[in-house]
């Protein structure tokens, strides 16, 4: 266990942050496979901007690397495009 203050600090620090970082991860997680499951295109064309802009937080906080984000964004656009 740490034994400096600082160090104590950091790891109530590191924990809290961890808990955020998972509830925002899951959250947009969820989000994406409620796109993917949309089979309206209307639905989808209003959801995915939305879904979008989360991924693109998660990628500006860190959570999940920028190309992650990219790839996901992209994959989702082109789901959206190909629905009728």
């Amino acid at each position: 266990m740490a034994n400096h203050k600082s160090a104590l600090k950091r790891i109530r620090q590191s924990a809290a942050r961890r808990l955020r970082n998972r509830y925002y991860a899951k959250t947009t997680r969820n989000a994406v496979r409620k796109l993917r499951g949309t089979t309206d295109k209307a639905a989808a064309a209003e959801l995915y901007p939305l879904v979008s802009s989360m991924l693109d937080r998660l990628a500006k906080r860190n959570v999940i690397h920028k190309n992650n984000a990219a790839n996901k964004k992209s994959k989702l656009a082109r789901y959206v495009n190909t629905l009728q």
